[in-house]
């Protein structure tokens, strides 16, 4: 069972108080020790849909470092329910971490060279894919699609009731679904401006399209409460700077919390970052959605540049 509402932790820093900033963290990581953070939200609607629907299989896609991934075949395994990941990129072995979890909990891994997974939302692939597996239900990259942006914007009602006086909640964005909906969730009720921030963790400048799409396609309208920072990816997805690496030991060694490289990181950097140069303005109360599981010491995870 899910550990709902998450709680809320505050930061004291003194990097953060010079600038009159408040730091809360929503620890949604302790949701659910395999299917942690945004995960929970993006995936329980559509687990339910996939019950209603008589599916016994879930097919979904994700990087080599996918918390996606991982989380997919975690709640597979808890659910019942066969598990496929389509992987970008070649298969390597060993497996890293996150797919050696994915593959221990009876996910079948399957490869899509870069190529072909730029394909991933083509009906002709979906096709093939069904000829291939069978009969399953689809899950899409990250999992965002308006089930999972409709238990995103449930995070922001849950969050409000906890700091009513939020100005500003961050998320890392890899596929803007999550931000797509907590920026819905706080948009309602009327009255106090509040906005969400997505630190997108990958290069490209597609997010904020996306974000737009996702939320017009469930919402029927896009809100104006959000936007994407792209200043702090350290080059791409699943990419890291030896800088962002002193940020994690840095601030494993002041609050006792080691970040997940991928997304929690970047985004947590770039709060304290626009601190610092006035993005955040003085006198806020900030919100870090705390979305994926703390990951390994820095030196015990990926290198640098990987």
């Amino acid at each position: 069972m899910p550990r709902l509402p998450s709680p809320v932790v505050e930061v004291a820093d003194e990097r953060l108080t010079a600038r009159d900033v408040r730091l809360l963290l929503k620890r949604d990581d302790l949701i659910h020790p395999d299917v942690p953070g945004n995960k929970w939200r993006k995936l329980t609607h559509n687990l339910t849909a996939a019950t209603d629907a008589d599916h016994d299989t879930l097919l979904t896609f994700g990087g080599a470092y996918s918390n996606h991934i991982a989380a997919t075949a975690a709640a597979g395994w808890h659910l019942g329910f066969a598990t496929i990941g389509m992987i970008r990129g070649e298969e390597h072995h060993p497996l890293n971490p996150v797919l050696a979890t994915a593959a221990a909990r009876g996910m079948r891994l399957s490869y899509l060279d870069r190529t072909r997974y730029r394909s991933r939302d083509d009906p002709a692939l979906h096709a093939e894919l069904h000829d291939r597996f069978g009969r399953f239900y689809l899950l899409p990259e990250g999992g965002s699609n308006t089930l999972a942006v409709r238990g995103c914007a449930e995070l922001a009602a849950e969050l409000l009731t906890q700091v009513p006086d939020v100005d500003v909640v961050f998320v890392p964005a890899g596929t803007g679904g999550t931000l797509a909906g907590l920026a819905a969730g706080l948009a309602e009720p009327a009255g106090r401006r509040r906005r969400a921030v997505g630190v997108a963790v990958l290069r490209g400048g597609f997010l904020p399209g996306d974000v737009a799409a996702l939320q017009q396609a469930t919402f029927g309208a896009v809100s104006a409460n959000w936007t994407v920072v792209e200043d702090f990816h350290c080059g791409g997805y699943a990419r890291r700077s030896a800088t962002l690496d002193g940020f994690i030991a840095d601030f494993a060694d002041r609050h006792g919390v080691v970040l997940d490289w991928v997304y929690v990181a970047k985004m947590l950097h770039g709060i304290f970052a626009m601190a610092g140069d006035g993005r955040i303005a003085p006198g806020s109360t900030v919100v870090a959605v705390i979305t994926g599981r703390c990951a390994d010491p820095p030196d015990r995870a990926a290198p640098a540049g990987s």
